[in-house]
């Protein structure tokens, strides 16, 4: 069983930064994806940022140009950098791993952390 542990999340004022951790129990060489997500009380979940394999990135509209996800090895990490908070990206956050099992892929899930930002 793959587990997924998020961590970072926490109570930061509008215009702060907070960087998230996701971290899996397999090796970075076997996940094919990683999405961060998150969902705010009576929201549907929604993508925020995502970092394939080969070091695509995509990212929500609204979080253009103030998140960054990157993929550090050596760490078998993957982060989601945040900055110039608003209290809009309030929500849980989620971490989504893709990983290869050769015979197919699935998606894993953490249990989410916490961002709730202030005025």
């Amino acid at each position: 069983q793959v587990q997924v542990e998020e961590s970072g999340g926490g109570l930061v004022q509008a215009g702060g930064s907070l960087r998230l951790s996701c971290q899996a129990s397999v090796p970075l060489s076997s996940i094919l994806y990683t999405g961060w997500y998150r969902q705010s009380p009576g929201k549907e979940r929604e993508m925020v940022a995502s970092i394939s394999a080969s070091g695509r990135r995509s990212y929500a509209d609204p979080v253009k140009g103030r998140f960054a996800i990157m993929r550090d090895n050596a760490e078998n990490s993957v982060f989601l950098e945040m900055n110039s908070l608003k209290l809009e990206d309030s929500a849980v956050y989620y971490c989504n791993t893709r990983v290869d099992h050769n015979v197919g892929y699935y998606d894993y899930w953490g249990q989410g952390t916490q961002v709730t930002v202030s005025s």
